[in-house]
């Protein structure tokens, strides 16, 4: 059983940036691919991020290409989310999430969630 728990988000202005952290516990990280989902008021739950589990290929949703980037340290159970430039179109609770041994970017793909990090950007 993987547990994870998230943090490092906040309210913040349009074009700031803020640094999301994910603290995994139980099972084995390494061997799991890792993500960071998204979801606003009244929408689906999106991908945002993945990266494979060695963390040398990464995956970007659209909208964050060039903006976002996730990283991990298997040594320290930690998956980060650094996020630049930020818009108010990015508000959302920030979820992580442990996959499989590949990457996918439905949420069936994953097995353990957090418990979610509210991101607020304001205009």
């Amino acid at each position: 059983q993987v547990h994870l728990v998230e943090s490092g988000g906040g309210l913040v202005q349009a074009g700031d940036s803020l640094r999301l952290s994910c603290l995994a516990s139980g099972g084995t990280l390494s061997s799991r691919v890792m993500g960071w989902f998204r979801q606003a008021p009244g929408k689906e739950r999106e991908f945002v991020a993945a990266i494979t589990t060695t963390g040398t290929v990464t995956y970007y949703a659209d909208p964050v290409k060039g903006r976002f980037r996730i990283s991990r340290d298997n040594a320290k159970s930690t998956v980060l989310l650094q996020m630049n430039s930020l818009k108010p179109e990015d508000t959302a609770v920030y979820y992580c999430a442990a996959g499989r041994t590949t990457v996918g970017r439905s949420t069936d793909w994953y097995d353990y969630w957090g418990q979610g990090t509210q991101v607020t950007v304001s205009s």
